[in-house]
């Protein structure tokens, strides 16, 4: 496994679209340095890219590697080699080239400009986010072979968590708003990976007047220590899940 890891892992870091979405990053954060010298106003600015431009990256990139792949993982499981360690070289090796395109395209900018020491959350975080949907990526793929059909999941999987997830908290809150919804508001943030990394950031940063009610919620039920444990330990759940549901699918499929 780990040496058809590396195989993949050096294809994609020498690839053009890592170095492009590394440069891309790089670019945008130096730019917004260049706006505002102010690390926590910057790292904010970094923080939609990162909730919103990172999953949508990473689950389409990931979804089209996969597909292009598989002439790739026929030739690999007509030698001896378990099904499970090459899905898992393939993950491993995409889920890493992605995030280390994302710390190295957010992270040299902030130790270029001095704001290393506001960064490490945000890096991990992002790095996190990135595996989580790598994975939802792979799901997507092992669960049709037709490439479009692939994306066309793939693409629902991010708009889902990324623009429809809220709105339906929201209303479900609104329409539940006579009864005590704690413990409910906690479960339902808890099923959406983008709101876990972005209420990790603000209890970080401590920005109240962002956080929503979400993020005001956490805060006040577990405080900001517990409240960033409960996130992390949510996200970890969203990255191993999802690739160990695909890797059964992928077991049991016929190529």
């Amino acid at each position: 496994m780990i040496r058809i890891l590396r195989y993949i892992l050096l294809d994609l870091l020498r690839s053009r679209f890592t170095l492009f979405y590394t440069l891309l990053l790089f670019l945008s954060t130096v730019g917004l340095f260049q706006i505002d010298g102010d690390a926590n106003k910057v790292i904010l600015s970094l923080l939609n890219i990162m909730l919103i431009v990172v999953p949508l990256v990473s689950i389409v990139f990931s979804t089209i590697h996969f597909h292009n792949s598989y002439e790739f993982i026929a030739l690999m499981l007509s030698q001896p080699v378990a099904r499970s360690r090459v899905f898992l070289a393939e993950f491993f090796a995409v889920a890493l080239s992605l995030g280390l395109a994302f710390v190295v395209g957010i992270g040299l900018p902030m130790f270029i400009f001095g704001a290393i020491g506001s960064s490490p959350i945000l890096l991990f975080t992002g790095f996190i986010l990135t595996i989580v949907f790598v994975a939802l990526a792979f799901l997507a793929s092992v669960l049709t072979r037709d490439k479009a059909r692939a994306i066309g999941i793939a693409l629902l999987f991010w708009f889902y968590f990324s623009l429809l997830y809220d709105a339906l908290v929201l209303w479900i809150l609104y329409q539940f708003s006579d009864y005590p919804m704690d413990q409910a508001t906690l479960v339902l943030v808890s099923l959406n990976p983008i709101d876990l990394a972005r209420i990790l950031m603000m209890l970080q940063l401590d920005v109240s007047a962002l956080m929503g009610y979400t993020g005001a919620f956490f805060r006040h039920f577990f405080g900001s220590q517990l409240g960033m444990l409960f996130s992390l330990g949510g996200l970890i759940v969203w990255a191993i899940w999802p690739i160990v549901l695909a890797n059964r699918i992928f077991n049991r499929k016929d190529l």
